[in-house]
């Protein structure tokens, strides 16, 4: 793929995400309007508005795993691990900010993203059995507070980098917002 060619596709794709997420019927021509490239550009990339969504849930997908796989959550020190997860994880829900829910209409990309969750919920398991975190909350605690961190910091401070926003995921989930 060309140079300029995969740039407008990378925009349609961030920008259909953004927009998408936003307002689910969006219209391609806004959505192309945003991007800075043709209406028909679009419809030659994507027959649909539901294809253009398709090929950013797949993208979506695509990036988480790249994150844990990047991250080595099942080998990498916990610690090292986590902020290389939430680093990258952040950088991906700001990149795509598709809500997983609107996922569910497709059962592949349900179940991919499902999978990735298990994913982190093994290594969250890791994290208790090596003592990083309480093992004494409730099933499932740990992952959802996590998730909550990381959809806080990724779509309310959308101007922190990554890597400080990470830093202060992994603080606040492993010491909490109490004084030391």
């Amino acid at each position: 793929m060309r140079v300029d060619a995969a740039r407008n596709l990378d925009a349609i794709l961030e920008t259909g995400a953004r927009l998408l997420a936003e307002d689910p019927s969006t219209s391609i021509a806004a959505i192309a309007a945003e991007a800075g490239v043709s209406r028909r550009l679009v419809h030659r990339r994507f027959a649909s508005r539901e294809a253009l969504h398709d090929a950013v849930v797949h993208t979506k997908l695509e990036a988480v795993d790249e994150v844990l796989c990047d991250a080595r959550l099942d080998s990498a020190p916990v610690a090292v691990a986590l902020h290389r997860f939430v680093e990258g994880i952040i950088a991906v829900v700001r990149r795509y900010p598709i809500d997983p829910e609107q996922m569910r209409d497709d059962a592949e990309s349900y179940a991919r993203m499902l999978d990735q969750r298990a994913q982190v919920g093994a290594f969250m398991q890791r994290a208790m059995d090596e003592g990083l975190i309480r093992s004494d909350l409730p099933d499932g605690l740990p992952q959802a507070l996590l998730h909550q961190i990381i959809a806080l910091l990724a779509h309310r401070f959308p101007d922190d980098d990554p890597g400080q926003a990470a830093d202060i995921a992994v603080d606040t989930l492993l010491k909490g917002m109490g004084r030391s």
